[in-house]
């Protein structure tokens, strides 16, 4: 008995084991979205594809298995480009599957270049080519999104997809995780040597080490360093006490001081970019910079660096650690009681002194922050937007591990922050979903409130509004010598925004207005809960005000 194709497509990857997929259904995708559904995978109807695409990194990212967002052929894969944009420069598995125009349809309004599209945002480009190579194109798109950690965007032309096949009743290869790369055992030595030589390490975690934290606090402890991470591995070691938190630009005065004044410093699966070093300016002149990542093309990318290790994380830390304890070595490093001391004190932005902003109409953002890093329980996840707000929540809202925090800014765009929360909340359900935005993210993306309205999750979505593009108001400058009506908007009643689409409101000036925060957590929690918290000007973001060189 023949299959049509779509059908055969959307089989193929639930036996594969795709784990949830988000989309908006046109006729380009109906039959393939239905036969995904009809095999047991979860489906989410977005209001918007960004969105959709967004919701799946997200997913993936947090969950650790495959996601798929599904689109339209031409403005619906089009419509999603920012999406993927991000997912591809993070490199999350993902698979977009998407219709396609036929190939002789040369005058369809949808017809696009859809190939050309993905490679040009750093996606892999496929597609199902024929009746008789179906599933052999879906394993191998599927193969390249597990094995070679990429975002695979997977086309079917409509006249392909209505074809009859014969194909898909054989057994599948099975599709193992990326096997674990040792590193070459002369660079392992090269490593050692630094680190035994060194007297102040510090070792920065990124993306590629969210499963190594066990072996890395080990050679940590092993060596004297202080532990770091870069944003988008925040809470890796949460509750370590030689833990700096995050470095660069979200960092303490202290991780910036201590980090600076190392005489090694090791990235493990960190790309070392402008944000995580501050340009930069928190590696010293005279430290000695190391990067051990799974991609060789990674290694010194950002910046000069003295070492460069290609191989697994944990793989690498295990074999280092290996190689100190044979020769015997046990240093106290970077590992004092005045260090421990100053960290206890000075380590994290909740614990810092700062002057209160707020007036009788706004409520300071650090003030907000902290007051809502008291009311909401500690197992949480949070997602957070761009914008000049950004670091508050990245900083003052806590998460007890590397799943507590989800951070798709590789590509910089705001607007993708409620979509995050979506996607994270659903590869958490047992925790508090927490959405950080701005007032710009927000109504940029306020369609897919409506999704999580009707799917009904407890979220917390809070919009720091500041009626206005704040990054670009800040970045120009604020002294009035420039006209900067583009990116100012008269205040809008977001709270009512929220209210229209079915979530509980609240508009916030003072720190007692958030109360009401109490109520809802009090409560049945059957509505997503936004904040509409008018938040006083900080006269631009610290991180970016060093970002921008200011």
């Amino acid at each position: 008995m023949s299959t049509r194709v779509a059908e055969l497509v959307g089989q193929t990857l639930a036996r594969l084991g795709v784990a949830q997929v988000f989309g908006v259904v046109g006729s380009g995708n109906f039959h393939v979205t239905n036969a995904l559904r009809a095999h047991g995978v979860g489906f989410v109807a977005t209001r918007h594809e960004a969105g959709a695409a967004t919701a799946a990194d997200a997913f993936g990212r947090m969950s650790g298995r495959v996601a798929v967002v599904t689109t339209h052929q031409g403005c619906g894969y089009t419509n999603a480009l920012t999406g993927i944009a991000e997912a591809a420069k993070s490199r999350t598995p993902m698979i977009v599957l998407t219709g396609d125009t036929p190939g002789a349809a040369v005058l369809s309004n949808f017809n696009v270049d859809q190939d050309m599209l993905a490679r040009a945002v750093g996606a892999v480009a496929e597609r199902v080519h024929s009746p008789a190579t179906a599933v052999a194109d879906t394993v191998r798109a599927y193969r390249t999104a597990v094995q070679g950690r990429r975002t695979v965007v997977l086309s079917l032309p409509e006249d392909v997809q209505e074809q009859p096949s014969e194909a898909g009743r054989d057994e599948l290869p099975t599709v193992a995780r990326p096997a674990s790369v040792r590193p070459d055992p002369a660079a392992v030595e090269q490593l050692v040597t630094l680190l035994a030589e060194a007297s102040r390490p510090v070792f920065i975690a990124g993306r590629g080490a969210r499963e190594a934290a066990e072996s890395l606090r080990d050679l940590a402890e092993a060596c004297g360093a202080l532990l770091a991470t870069s944003a988008v591995a925040a809470g890796l070691f949460h509750d370590d006490p030689w833990s700096l938190g995050i470095s660069g630009g979200f960092g303490t005065p202290l991780a910036a001081e201590l980090t600076r004044d190392s005489d090694v410093v090791v990235g493990w699966g960190c790309t070392l970019n402008r944000w995580t070093t501050r340009n930069g300016r928190v590696i010293g002149q005279r430290t000695a910079l190391a990067q051990v990542d799974i991609e060789q093309d990674a290694l010194g990318a950002h910046r000069p660096i003295q070492l460069g290790v290609a191989g697994d994380v944990g793989a690498t830390a295990k074999d280092v650690l290996a190689a100190l304890r044979e020769r015997g070595y046990r240093g106290g490093g970077y590992r004092t009681e005045p260090v421990a001391a100053r960290i206890a004190e000075e380590g994290s932005w909740t614990t810092l002194p700062y002057t209160d902003l707020s007036t009788a109409h706004t409520i300071d953002p650090r003030t907000l922050t902290k007051r809502l890093d008291e009311l909401l329980p500690a197992q949480r996840i949070v997602a957070v937007d761009g914008g000049n707000f950004v670091g508050y929540p990245s900083v003052y809202l806590r998460v007890p591990d590397e799943n507590g925090f989800c951070f798709t800014q590789a590509y910089s765009s705001i607007g993708l922050g409620l979509a995050t929360a979506l996607g994270a909340a659903l590869a958490h359900p047992d925790r508090l979903p927490v959405a950080a935005l701005g007032d710009g993210g927000f109504q940029m993306s306020v369609a897919d409130l409506d999704t999580v309205v009707r799917l009904r999750l407890p979220m917390v979505i809070v919009i720091y509004n500041d009626a206005a593009y704040g990054a670009e108001v800040h970045h120009f400058g604020d002294d009035g010598s420039i006209d900067l009506s583009t990116v100012r908007f008269p205040d809008t009643d977001l709270a009512a925004v929220g209210r229209g689409f079915g979530a509980t409101s609240i508009t916030v000036r003072t720190v007692r207005d958030l109360d009401a925060v109490s109520d809802w957590l009090n409560g049945p929690r059957d509505a997503p809960l936004l904040i509409d918290a008018k938040i006083a000007n900080d006269g631009g973001a610290w991180f970016l005000a060093e970002a921008f060189g200011r």
